[in-house]
C-alpha cells in the first residue's frame, strides 16, 4: 500500500507533470513573472468556469477576503457577521480593517453558519455577512441572500474551501459557490481543491464598478502607472502560479468527483455506526466538493482515536480545535458561551480524515478499518 498522506500533491502532480512543466517553462522563457499572459489567461478561464463576470487574481486567500471588504467601503465600527467555527483568516481581516466582527454559531448538520443565528445577530450597525463554505460544502446562500436583501446588507462569500461546489436554489437553478453574493474570495493554497505551488488567491464579483475598484486596490491603488486613485495594497498572483492553475483548472471537476467518490466510500463503511456521524452525501452531491472529510465522533474518545490513527501511520487533523470566540485575539465580552452550543460541541467531536484526489480503495479500506477497529 502506498503511504497515506493527508493531501497527496506529488501523485497528483505526476499525472499532469508534462502540462504543468510546459506551462511553467513558458513563463520562464518569456520572463513575464508579474501580470504576464498566464495571469490574464487564468483570469478568463476561471471567469468562464464559474460563469462570473469578474475574477481578480491576488497573492493569497486572506488578501482576497481583505481586499473584497476594502472594495465595499466598510467603515471602522461597522459590524460584520461571520461563523465562529472556521479558520481565523475570516475574522482576522475584519479585525485588521477595524470593523467589528460578530461571531455566530453554526448549523449542527452542515457546520456552516446558522441562518437563525444570523437573524438574531443583526443590529442597526450590521453592514455585511460573511458565510464560509466550510470543508467544501456550500452554505445556504438562498436564505442568506434573502436576509441580506431584507436588511440591505453586503454578502461576502469566503469560498476558500469550496471552489467548484454548486449552490442549488428552490426554483431549480444552481450557481457556483462564490458567484452569488456581492463579492467572494478564494484561496489557491497548495492543498486546496484548486491549488497552486505556492500562495495565490482571487476575488470574484458580478459588479462592474466593484471589480474596477478592486483591480486598483490589488495593485497599489493604481489604474495608470504612478497614479494612485484609491488606497491599495500589493497583492498580485504571480505568473508561475497562474501557469500551474491554468494547467490544473481543466481537471477541477474531475478532482471534485474523485473527492466525492472517496467520501462515498468512507461514509458507506461508517454507515449506521453508533459513534460516528459522517457527512451526508446526496445522490447529486454537487453541493459538497469535500475539501475535508470530517467526521463527528459521538460518545467516544475523539482524541484517543486520533492518537490511534497516527500510530498506524494515518494522518488526520482536528479542524478546528478552538472556536474563534475563545481565541485570545478575538475574545470579547459580548460573547457568551451559551450563544455557541453547536460550535462548542463540534470542537470536541470533529476529526478530518485524509482527503485528496489520489486516495485509492486500499488506502480507504485501511483507514476505515482502523477507525472501526478503535470504535468497536
Amino acid at each position: 500500500m502506498r503511504k497515506i498522506q493527508m493531501v497527496d500533491l506529488k501523485s497528483q502532480y505526476d499525472k499532469i507533470a508534462a502540462t504543468v512543466n510546459a506551462s511553467i517553462q513558458e513563463v520562464l522563457d518569456t520572463t513575464t513573472y508579474i501580470n504576464g499572459p498566464e495571469v490574464h489567461k487564468f483570469q478568463k478561464n476561471l471567469e468562464e468556469y464559474l460563469d462570473v463576470k469578474h475574477v481578480i487574481p491576488c497573492a493569497n486567500g486572506t488578501d482576497a477576503l481583505q481586499i473584497a471588504m476594502m472594495g465595499l467601503d466598510l467603515k471602522p465600527g461597522d459590524e460584520v457577521i461571520t461563523a465562529d467555527f472556521t479558520f481565523a483568516a475570516t475574522v482576522e481581516v475584519i479585525a485588521l480593517l477595524q470593523l467589528t466582527p460578530v461571531l455566530v454559531d453554526v448549523d449542527i448538520v452542515n457546520m456552516n453558519i446558522s441562518i437563525d443565528a444570523i437573524k438574531r445577530a443583526i443590529t442597526p450597525k450590521t453592514k455585511a455577512i460573511v458565510p464560509v463554505h466550510l470543508f467544501g460544502r456550500a452554505a445556504n446562500m438562498e436564505a442568506i441572500m434573502r436576509i441580506a436583501n431584507e436588511h440591505n446588507l453586503y454578502v461576502i462569500e469566503d469560498n476558500a474551501q469550496a471552489i467548484g461546489a454548486n449552490c442549488r436554489f428552490s426554483d431549480g437553478t444552481k450557481k457556483k459557490a462564490g458567484t452569488i453574493g456581492h463579492v467572494a474570495s478564494t484561496s489557491f493554497f497548495p492543498s486546496k481543491n484548486l491549488g497552486c505551488y505556492g500562495d495565490g488567491g482571487a476575488i470574484f464579483t458580478n459588479d462592474d464598478d466593484l471589480a474596477h475598484k478592486i483591480r486598483g486596490i490589488v495593485n497599489h491603488g493604481m489604474y495608470v502607472r504612478y497614479h494612485h486613485d484609491v488606497v491599495g495594497v500589493n497583492s498580485r498572483l504571480d505568473s508561475v502560479q497562474a501557469a500551474v492553475l491554468n494547467a490544473k483548472l481543466p481537471f477541477l471537476d474531475a478532482y471534485g468527483k474523485a473527492r466525492q467518490d472517496a467520501a462515498r466510500k468512507y461514509s458507506a463503511a461508517f454507515e449506521g455506526h453508533k459513534n460516528i456521524i459522517a457527512p451526508s452525501i446526496c445522490d447529486i452531491c454537487d453541493c459538497h466538493v469535500f475539501h475535508q472529510y470530517t467526521l463527528r465522533i459521538i460518545d467516544a474518545d475523539r482524541n484517543a482515536l486520533m492518537e490511534h490513527l497516527l500510530a498506524k501511520g494515518i494522518p488526520c487533523a482536528i479542524y478546528y480545535p478552538i472556536p474563534l470566540h475563545s481565541q485570545k485575539a478575538y475574545a470579547d465580552t459580548r460573547y457568551k458561551e451559551e450563544d455557541f452550543p453547536v460550535t462548542n460541541q463540534l470542537i470536541k467531536e470533529v476529526i478530518s480524515l485524509p482527503m485528496h484526489t489520489e486516495l485509492d480503495d486500499e488506502q480507504i479500506k485501511f483507514i476505515t478499518d482502523s477507525v472501526l477497529e478503535f470504535l468497536k
